[in-house]
C-alpha cells in the first residue's frame, strides 16, 4: 500500500465532506469526532506510533473489529453505543476508498461488519398529572425561575429535540397574532409549529428580560454569561425540575426525566386528544426511515387546528382523557420509540 500520512483526508473528511458536501449539523460531526478520536487513540496504542506519524495503512478493518469489542469490554459502552460507532468508522473509511482506492478492499471488510442486534430502548413519558405537577411546582422567583419554566413549556409545546432548543434564536420566533417557532431540526430540514399564547407571553417576557440589544441571532434560552445554553445544559435543567417523576415505561425499569421525554409525552397527549399520527409526526418533524411510509409535510393550519385540541398544561387542560387506553399498544409504542 502506497505510504499516505493520515492528517490530510481526515482534515478534508470534516472540513470538507461532513461539513460542506454534506451540510452534517454540528452535533452529529461532533459525534464523528468523538468516534474518530476514540478510534486513533487505540490506534496509536495498537500500533506504538506517535499519533502524528499515522499512515493510512495503520487502519485496517482488524483493527475496527478490535476497537469495537475494546469498547464494550474495556469501556463497557452499550451495544447501540458500539453500532454507532461503527456507523461512523463505515462513513469515514468509505470516503477514504473515494480518495485513495488502495484503501477500498478494507473499507470493503468494513462496510461488511455486521451491527449487533439490541433491543429498542424503553419509551418514557409523562402523564397528564405529572406535567401539571411540574408546571404547579417551578420556581417562580430566583435568576432563572422565568427561563427555566418558558424552555420547559416551550419543549412541551413543540416536542422539540434539545439541539432544536439549543440552537433557537429570536429571529426563528413569532410571538404576536398567530405564534409560532421555525425549528432547525435534523438532516438540515425546517419546520414550522404553532405555539399556545401561554408559551408566547413566557418567551416575550423571557427576551424583554435578557440584557444587552435586540439582534435576530440572539439565543433564546441562554446561561448567566448570555452565552446559548447548550444540550448538555438544557439535560441539567430537564432533570433539576423533574427529579421527582417518574416516566411511564412498559416495565417495571423507571429513568430520569430527559428533554426526549417531554418529546414524547407531547406525542402521547396529541394523540390523547385524538391528533392523527401523520399531524403528530409534522408537528415533531419525524422522518421516517421507511421510504414506504412517507408522509407530506403538515402544513401550519392542520397544525394550528391541532395546537386547539391541545391545551397547556395546569391551566386548560380538561379535553385531556386523564389515562391513555393504549399503553399496551405495541405499535404505537414502536411508532413513539422511533420520533
Amino acid at each position: 500500500m502506497t505510504r499516505r500520512p493520515l492528517g490530510p483526508p481526515l482534515y478534508s473528511f470534516f472540513e470538507d465532506y461532513l461539513s460542506i458536501q454534506k451540510g452534517l449539523r454540528p452535533a452529529t460531526i461532533s459525534s464523528y469526532r468523538d468516534t474518530l478520536r476514540l478510534f486513533l487513540q487505540f490506534v496509536v496504542a495498537d500500533t506504538g506510533h506517535r499519533l502524528v506519524r499515522l499512515e493510512v495503512s495503520a487502519l485496517t478493518a482488524d483493527r475496527v473489529l478490535r476497537f469495537l469489542h475494546h469498547l464494550e469490554e474495556q469501556r463497557h459502552n452499550h451495544i447501540r453505543t458500539r453500532n454507532h460507532r461503527l456507523t461512523a468508522l463505515r462513513g469515514f473509511f468509505a470516503y477514504l476508498a473515494s480518495r485513495a482506492p488502495e484503501v477500498l478492499a478494507e473499507a470493503q471488510r468494513v462496510a461488511a461488519i455486521p451491527s449487533k442486534r439490541v433491543a429498542p430502548p424503553e419509551i418514557g413519558f409523562l402523564e397528564r398529572d405529572d406535567i401539571d405537577r411540574l408546571f404547579t411546582h417551578l420556581p417562580t422567583s430566583g435568576r432563572h425561575a422565568l427561563r427555566d419554566r418558558a424552555l420547559l413549556l416551550f419543549l412541551y409545546n413543540t416536542g422539540a429535540r434539545v439541539q432544536e432548543a439549543a440552537d433557537l434564536r429570536r429571529t426563528n420566533l413569532t410571538l404576536d397574532g398567530r405564534p409560532g417557532v421555525r425549528l432547525h431540526g435534523k438532516g438540515d430540514k425546517w419546520r414550522d409549529c404553532p405555539l399556545w399564547p401561554t408559551t408566547a407571553k413566557l418567551l416575550s417576557q423571557l427576551l424583554a428580560e435578557q440584557p444587552g440589544p435586540d439582534q435576530p441571532e440572539t439565543p433564546v434560552f441562554a446561561s448567566s454569561r448570555g452565552q446559548p445554553l447548550t444540550r448538555f445544559g438544557i439535560y441539567k435543567i430537564v432533570r433539576r425540575h423533574t427529579a421527582d417523576l417518574m416516566p411511564y415505561t412498559a416495565s417495571a425499569h423507571q429513568r430520569r426525566v430527559s428533554p426526549h421525554t417531554l418529546r414524547h409525552s407531547t406525542a402521547v397527549h396529541l394523540l390523547e386528544a385524538g391528533v392523527e399520527v401523520n399531524v403528530i409526526r409534522g408537528w415533531l418533524g419525524h422522518v421516517s426511515l421507511d421510504t414506504t411510509n412517507r408522509y407530506a409535510e403538515i402544513n401550519t393550519r392542520a397544525k394550528q387546528a391541532a395546537l386547539e385540541a391541545c391545551q397547556p398544561p395546569v391551566q386548560s387542560c380538561e379535553g385531556f382523557p386523564r389515562r391513555p387506553v393504549w399503553h399496551d399498544d405495541q405499535d404505537l409504542l414502536k411508532w413513539l420509540q422511533s420520533l
